[in-house]
């Protein structure tokens, strides 16, 4: 006679390793294959964009080299208008995101889900560095930081080391008083103990 345990045994099916990682991998190119398909879907809109930047892109001069106008591949594509700007697919990967990274951290310029808006608003920052280029060719631009400017008649070697020395000598005499109110001081906080010791 047989045991029921036994033909329950023989009908379930043989676990093995080799297909347990054969549907693993299975599992794992499924999910690579939606990341690449969510990154090719944002690099094609990105050329769309592009394309429709063209025009303004091949609008600008050839010596200006501030400029990139490529599409950079990677986990998130990116269409860089400069060094420090770009535009990048939202989260959703529907919006267009229009950044540029300052030293305060990032500023979105422009977000929108259609290509128009954001298109304006780069080739208007196109047209911004163009001429912020020109200003300071032109040397009409005014400096970020006044402090910066450099005066018009600069002073003398001569008239610099003469300050420079005015300068030291200067420091030299408030070291020269300090340690002076000093000695002051201690002397009147330590008057006791000096008389004590000079009248014995």
């Amino acid at each position: 006679m047989s045991d029921p345990g036994d033909n329950r045994k023989a009908d379930a099916p043989v676990l093995r390793l080799a297909d347990v990682i054969r549907d693993v991998k299975n599992a794992a190119a499924d999910r690579d294959d939606v990341v690449v398909e969510l990154r090719e879907a944002s690099r094609t809109r990105l050329e769309l964009l592009a394309a429709e930047l063209a025009p303004v892109f091949g609008e600008v001069p050839a010596d200006i080299d501030l400029f990139d106008f490529t599409i950079s591949s990677g986990l998130q594509p990116r269409l860089w208008i400069d060094a420090v700007s770009h535009v990048a697919m939202g989260r959703d990967r529907r919006t267009y995101r229009f950044v540029k990274d300052t030293r305060r951290g990032r500023v979105v310029l422009a977000e929108a889900a259609a290509i128009g808006p954001v298109a304006q608003q780069v080739a208007r920052y196109v047209a911004e560095r163009i001429i912020d280029r020109e200003r300071l060719l032109d040397g009409s631009a005014e400096p970020a930081l006044h402090g910066l400017v450099r005066p018009e008649h600069a002073e003398t070697p001569e008239a610099s080391a003469d300050n420079g020395w005015r300068s030291f000598l200067s420091g030299l005499g408030l070291v020269a008083a300090g340690a002076l109110v000093g000695l002051i001081a201690s002397v009147m906080a330590l008057w006791d103990r000096l008389m004590a010791s000079f009248g014995s």
